[in-house]
């Protein structure tokens, strides 16, 4: 994979950068946010960002880039660690965040989780519930005509909730299918990124599709 590390500190760039190198990766790096911005135009499969950045921070560096319509998976790291913190990044455009101190083997496993797609989709190309509808190939959604634009795991989320329509999913199903987690983060990223994706599809219309089945997950429902 081709990665970008966005990281202020030099001696921590080099030692996520050695890290990465050695297990097959193929590192840049940007000292500050504003450069990153420029590198970040260029294909990277993941970007691994820093919240406290010189001259454009985490946050507003990853707003710019979502709202330049980049879709690359980004882990946040950083030092704020508390549960406001974590969702302001899942909310900027995160799709996962990393507080320091943390394992070096632990944050490898996550890029290289938010790198690859571990769920292959099927030979169906197009999935439908009701009037919304998901081209797998050109990575579009539309709901009723209307475009949705959606972040890459929250794609990825509204994927598996499509293929499983009609079906209620539990927590351990979406973490394992989606995040590539076989264990529980004790996080709420599941409830940041659901009530995110409900938002897009559902706040706009009459009949809203996506339920929380109360203490055991959530359901796409399937009008069809």
């Amino acid at each position: 994979m081709r990665i970008l590390i966005v990281e202020d500190d030099l001696d921590v760039a080099r030692f996520i950068g050695k890290a990465l190198s050695e297990a097959g990766h193929v590192v840049d790096h940007a000292a500050d946010g504003e450069v990153a911005a420029d590198m970040a135009s260029e294909p990277y499969d993941v970007l691994i960002i820093d919240r406290m950045l010189p001259k454009l921070d985490g946050l507003s560096l990853v707003e710019q880039l979502r709202g330049s319509g980049s879709k690359t998976p980004v882990l946040f790291l950083s030092a704020l660690g508390k549960v406001d913190d974590k969702v302001a990044g899942l909310r900027a455009g995160g799709d996962d965040y990393l507080v320091k101190p943390y394992a070096l083997a632990e944050l490898i496993a996550r890029v290289e989780v938010l790198g690859r797609r571990t769920w292959i989709p099927d030979a169906q190309v197009t999935l439908v519930s009701g009037d919304l509808k998901m081209d797998i190939i050109a990575r579009t959604v539309t709901r009723a005509g209307k475009d949705i634009d959606l972040q890459p795991r929250e794609f990825k989320l509204l994927e598996y909730l499509l293929r499983n329509a009609g079906r209620v999913v539990t927590r351990t199903m979406l973490l394992e299918n989606v995040w590539g987690y076989h264990f529980d983060p004790q996080t709420n990223v599941i409830d940041v990124h659901i009530s995110r994706l409900r938002s897009k599809i559902d706040k706009e219309f009459d009949v809203a599709l996506l339920e929380t089945v109360r203490g055991t997950g959530y359901r796409l429902r399937d009008p069809g």
